[in-house]
């Protein structure tokens, strides 16, 4: 499986007033990180930079993060940004040792203990209470299962596997 070199960590939303600072909706479980950040990438949704930046100073807005990047000056500016994202390099992304980037996640194969290959991850999003994966299968609507460890016990990254043990129904409940 192929590694992202850049991690998406935000969404530029709007711009936030008249110095050229931007709303930026975190994609991060630590919008902190924000706040030490330097270098960054303005990137496409993938996180393939499209310009190098830093961030000049940021401030955390109750679930949005008000970022200065250096050269944006102005309204129109920040305007300019807007739908665009932020990325930095995964040697400067932060990470614990037990958890992954959801970039790692999409395209890996999983797999069910009693059904064997259930289909591929198409994305990973946050419901408030845990974080769900969204599996694409062949002729059927996607699978949707809690990213539980009771649930998704074994992740192999390098491997791309995810093997799962379903909780008795979720299966039943797409087919």
């Amino acid at each position: 499986m192929a590694v992202n070199q850049f991690i998406v960590i935000g969404k530029i939303t709007s711009a936030h007033g008249i110095r050229g600072e931007v709303k930026v909706y975190p994609l991060t479980d630590d919008p902190k990180r924000f706040l030490s950040m330097k270098d960054c990438h303005i990137s496409k949704e993938d996180g393939i930079p499209v310009k190098e930046t830093s961030v000049e100073h940021a401030r955390i807005d109750k679930t949005m993060v008000i970022v200065k990047l250096k050269g944006c000056d102005d309204r129109n500016a920040a305007e300019a940004l807007r739908d665009k994202y932020l990325s930095v390099d995964r040697a400067d992304a932060v990470k614990d040792d037990d958890s992954f980037f959801i970039v790692d996640l999409i395209g890996m194969t999983v797999t069910d203990d009693d059904r064997g290959d259930l289909g591929t991850i198409r994305e990973v999003f946050e419901t408030g209470a845990n974080f769900v994966i969204s599996v694409k299968r062949k002729g059927k609507k996607d699978l949707l299962i809690p990213f539980l460890k009771a649930v998704c016990y074994d992740t192999d990254i390098e491997a791309g596997i995810m093997k799962v043990k379903l909780p008795e129904g979720l299966y039943e409940i797409y087919d």
